[in-house]
């Protein structure tokens, strides 16, 4: 009963923020490194970021960097994606993932949520 749910995703407009959370259960999060994922209709899931275990290394694709912060509190094992300034292009069904270890390719990761939709649009 490894879970990990993401919640926090919705319509907003263009330019607009969202802070995305993965609650983790039934394993503690510290020891993994946790991804944030994103798969638009008709398209392939893509890396969006990653966090390691302690937090103190961060990773971002280009499309988002500048505009998304990944964090985690350990103590409440849990994951955030803070998105601002989002885009059409940012829409997407976002997923948190989970693998023991360092950030590494999506075929690496262990853990998966069920998905949170983020809709922008005017």
């Amino acid at each position: 009963q490894l879970q990990l749910v993401e919640s926090g995703g919705g319509l907003v407009q263009p330019g607009g923020s969202l802070r995305l959370s993965c609650v983790a259960s039934g394993f503690t999060l510290d020891a993994y490194a946790i991804g944030w994922f994103r798969q638009a209709p008709g398209k392939e899931r893509e890396g969006v970021s990653c966090i390691s275990r302690t937090g103190g290394a961060t990773y971002y694709t280009t499309s988002v960097q500048g505009r998304f912060t990944i964090s985690r509190d350990n103590a409440k094992n849990t994951v955030y994606l803070q998105m601002n300034s989002l885009k059409s292009e940012d829409t997407a069904l976002y997923y948190c993932a989970a693998r023991r270890g360092i950030c590494s390719n999506i075929r690496n990761y262990d853990y998966w949520g069920q998905g949170t939709q983020v809709t922008v649009s005017s």
